[in-house]
């Protein structure tokens, strides 16, 4: 099975926040957030909603993809956002 790696977008209850990362275990790391089991900046602003993710084949892709995003204004995160997940519901119970 080839190695999956994820570019992910969180954000805080009012949606006024976001986070962006990238990881090799989307559940783990979402779980991490969830339930603030590291100190930074999704532990200070209570970042606790996967409201976006994509998948790459390599870590390189993904770490590009995820500066990408991180240097985009938040008008572009939230159209990245909403192009999949309108309403910002939490997807992580659907991982």
């Amino acid at each position: 099975m080839e190695k999956q790696y994820y570019v992910y977008i969180m954000t805080n209850n009012t949606n006024t926040v976001t986070y962006t990362g990238v990881t090799n275990d989307l559940n783990r790391r979402i779980y991490e957030h969830k339930n603030k089991l590291g100190e930074g900046f999704t532990h200070k602003y209570n970042v606790t909603k996967l409201v976006y993710h994509e998948v790459s084949q390599n870590i390189e892709s993904a770490i590009l993809r995820e500066k990408q995003i991180k240097s985009c204004s938040r008008k572009n995160k939230v159209a990245i956002v909403n192009t999949v997940n309108p309403d910002w519901r939490d997807l992580y119970e659907s991982l």
